[in-house]
């Protein structure tokens, strides 16, 4: 077996106006724009990715925003909620931010011994800010959020199964194994410091969930370059039917839907983004990976307009 992976790499969700999810994401909670491109099996909608200053894995929440898709319905089968890590101390100030910025969010709540700020994002996606003592430092992005406050990265995902059990023994396979449970919410823990935890919620009565806009399209989880054909070979072990390994270009990618009915990506931690931009440069420009380049002509003038001159001011 390969070795255990560490934590999430990132997680990929629909939207619906592209302005609205960048000025989010970078006014409301102050990630960083790291990446501007396509959606490679969509070249007419974007991804757009945010993270911390570099976009390291674990802190990477990107979007595909379908200005002509219907909203989903979050339900079983998906990932339901997102949560990011926010240091210990920091409730007080996003609970603030969280109303000055006119986001709606429900009152901190604990959860296995973690204060949590449940809210959700533009198109109505379920997300979290989970508030813990051992938040790592990061590499908080230059922006509106002190750098004391910043979302360091993913916490985790929490995933709504209808059944639980094969999902759960996959992510043994991967080395996230059950620590705590309550009220049919099982959490199961990485080693990883971001993105290390995944809670599956299994409800058989609850609705099936519909894809898109404010839902999930995959989690992605970092394995390493050489052992990523073992994780391929891993999953059809167990009865999976991954796809061959993708190159997208900043990582490559296995995908494989679980017995749950969510997609899991498993996708490389290098070569990341500054593989075509520099640090200073990441999220100003439309990048697209070489095979697509020669397209840039037709592709551009498609997409529609994404202007970031406001935050830039």
């Amino acid at each position: 077996m390969p070795a255990d992976i560490p934590g999430i790499h990132h997680v990929t969700a629909i939207a619906n106006d592209p302005g609205r999810n960048y000025r989010f994401f970078t006014e409301a909670l102050g990630l960083r724009l790291v990446k501007r491109s396509v959606n490679q099996d969509d070249v007419s909608v974007y991804h757009l990715f945010y993270g911390d200053r570099s976009g390291t894995p674990g802190t990477s929440m990107t979007y595909f925003p379908y200005t002509d898709a219907q909203p989903g319905r979050v339900g079983t089968g998906q990932v339901t909620a997102v949560q990011f890590l926010i240091p210990a101390g920091s409730v007080e100030y996003w609970t603030d931010r969280l109303e000055s910025e006119g986001v709606g969010h429900d009152p901190p709540r604990e959860r296995f011994g973690d204060t949590v700020i449940p809210f959700e994002d533009p198109d109505g996606l379920p997300m979290e800010l989970v508030a813990r003592a051992d938040a790592p430092e990061g590499d908080p992005p230059d922006g509106p959020v002190p750098d004391q406050h910043a979302i360091r990265g993913f916490f985790g995902v929490a995933l709504s199964l209808a059944t639980a059990s094969g999902t759960g023994n996959l992510l043994k396979t991967m080395g996230f194994q059950p620590t705590k449970s309550e009220n049919h919410r099982q959490r199961f823990r990485a080693g990883g410091d971001l993105g290390a935890v995944v809670d599956v919620l299994e409800d058989p009565e609850a609705p099936r969930g519909e894809s898109g806009t404010g839902t999930v399209h995959h989690v992605a989880f970092q394995v390493s370059d050489a052992e990523q054909a073992q994780w391929h070979d891993a999953l059809v072990e167990r009865g999976l039917r991954p796809t061959q390994i993708i190159d997208r270009k900043w990582f490559k990618s296995i995908y494989a839907r679980t017995a749950g009915g969510v997609l899991f990506e498993f996708a490389t931690k290098s070569p990341g983004y500054t593989v075509d931009e520099s640090v200073d440069e990441l999220g100003e420009h439309l990048v697209l990976p070489e095979w697509l380049e020669d397209r840039r002509a037709e592709i551009e003038p498609n997409l529609p307009e994404l202007s970031t001159a406001a935050h830039e001011a």
